[in-house]
């Protein structure tokens, strides 16, 4: 296996973070590792204005901890956009993060706490699958 460094130079994956804190990190990636967490969403406004690449079909990237070391390696295998207030149950449950109230307040709370929460926002709803473990 290739060090963090390598992978990262040699096959050019997209390196991002899992949450807002260093707990949320280390609970997103350890729900990954499990088998748990198939499934992750972001805000559409945070990709158009931090120029965020938009994630894609066939693409793998990889999960940083908080530290920035790679930690695991994704393909992604579905891409929508819905509004929140639109998200289906069965994929709120594939983020592994609890029922779909839990999803609903924890969503709703990191949203807040990162440029607001609005029920009409839409959302870039990521399907992926474990490719490897890095860390």
């Amino acid at each position: 296996m290739a060090s963090g460094g390598d992978i990262l130079a040699s096959e050019n994956p997209v390196g991002f973070t899992f949450g807002d804190s260093r707990a949320l990190n280390e609970r997103l990636l350890g729900l990954v590792r499990a088998g748990t967490k198939t499934a992750t969403c972001g805000a559409l406004r945070d990709f158009q204005a931090d120029g965020e690449e938009m994630p894609v079909v066939g693409r793998q990237d990889i999960a940083l901890d908080w530290e920035g070391k790679p930690a695991l390696r994704i393909e992604t295998v579905e891409v929508t956009i819905r509004r929140f207030c639109d998200v289906p149950e069965a994929f709120a449950l594939a983020e592994g993060e609890g029922d779909f109230e839990d999803w609903k307040t924890g969503h709703i709370a990191f949203f807040t706490r990162n440029g607001g929460f609005d029920p009409e926002m839409e959302l870039v709803c990521e399907r992926f699958r474990l490719v490897e473990v890095l860390a």
